[in-house]
């Protein structure tokens, strides 16, 4: 995993996405959204376009004129609809390519403003602050942005790596419950993917663990060729759970749900012992995610929802664990992933 490094006695942390001239940091802790105005000078930008989903006394200063545009957190308007109006509106502001856009919301606004800022005059500097404990832990770092269509999610975006995040815990502390758990999806799935267990550890390191791990993967592999695909663990059946629910299912209670089922997947595939499978299950437990199946969708609907996934080129396609550790497993047969799936507890509500 990339270092994570202390910074003095503030108790944040400080985690470099290595990528080369493109590399940039992470800071964790409380208050570190105020250095905000630094990283805008460093940066040469002399406006700037903040876009947030939060209200306005949540943005701190930018140091320069500033373009305020409202934002709402949801996956329904993470769309090219969003990005086009985004973009009109840098454009009325004036802002050029030397400037700077702030996203400041959950990962859904880090998806459609880290497009925006991609595509509009094709790239300007973007700075991420999340908001929620999901983008904090996951969306807001590696330069993945895309929005969904009708046909699929994340199936229309660009890689463009941030120029800095600042995963400011205070945040955090505005979250309702279901939220804050939500964010815990993606955590609990990094236990089997190369984290190691962070079970019992404060909030902030679990943060970081998470954030060390995406940057060194990130780093290795930026655009998807291999080992990237780790990322993906438990996000196969996740990604098709969240649009058979019509998105009534966070996307970290999905991936929770996708996590205890690449287990069984993988124990029915014979990668993993009982014991192993069961331990996806007792992790994701730990963190108070669900883990049956909602009613509603049937077996053959999400097995044609998860034929839609980027990963699958070759049938159905999943990152699943295994005697050496976690890979993409390419060509699994769909009557084993029926019987996994039909194996799977449904929720009683």
């Amino acid at each position: 995993m990339a270092d994570v490094d202390s910074t003095g006695d503030t108790g944040h942390k400080e985690i470099k996405v290595e990528l080369g001239e493109r590399s940039y940091a992470v800071r964790i802790g409380a208050g570190v959204r105020h250095g905000l105005a630094e990283v805008i000078a460093g940066l040469g930008a002399r406006r700037a376009a903040v876009v947030s989903a939060r209200p306005r006394e949540w943005v701190p200063e930018t140091g320069v004129p500033t373009l305020h545009v409202p934002a709402r957190d949801g996956e329904r308007d993470k769309t090219l609809a969003t990005v086009a109006e985004l973009c009109s509106r840098f454009a009325s502001f004036g802002l050029t390519r030397s400037d700077v856009v702030v996203s400041c919301g959950g990962g859904t606004t880090t998806d459609s403003v880290g497009l925006a800022a991609a595509l509009y005059h094709r790239g300007v500097s973007v700075v991420h602050l999340p908001t929620s404990l999901l983008a904090q832990v996951d969306a807001s770092v590696g330069g993945k942005t895309a929005v969904n269509l009708p046909e699929g999610k994340n199936l229309v975006g660009a890689y463009w790596q941030p120029r800095a995040v600042l995963c400011d815990t205070d945040y955090l502390r505005t979250l309702p419950r279901r939220e804050l758990v939500n964010g815990l999806g993606e955590i609990a799935r990094c236990h089997f993917i190369g984290a190691g267990d962070l079970r019992g550890l404060p909030l902030a390191e679990q943060i970081a663990a998470n954030v060390a791990l995406k940057a060194s993967v990130v780093a290795a592999d930026e655009r998807d060729a291999g080992l990237r695909h780790l990322l993906n663990y438990g996000h196969t059946l996740g990604h098709a759970l969240e649009r058979a629910t019509g998105y009534r299912l966070r996307h970290g209670e999905c991936v929770a749900v996708g996590t205890v089922f690449a287990g069984r997947l993988a124990g029915e595939l014979g990668r993993i012992p009982s014991a192993r499978v069961a331990e996806h299950l007792d992790v994701v437990r730990h963190y108070g995610l669900p883990t049956a199946l909602p009613e509603g969708p049937s077996v053959a609907e999400l097995i044609s929802l998860m034929r839609l996934d980027k990963k699958a080129v070759d049938g159905l396609a999943f990152v699943l664990d295994g005697p050496r550790g976690a890979e993409l497993v390419s060509g699994v047969p769909q009557d084993v992933v029926a019987r996994t799936l039909a194996g799977m507890p449904r929720a009683d509500h």
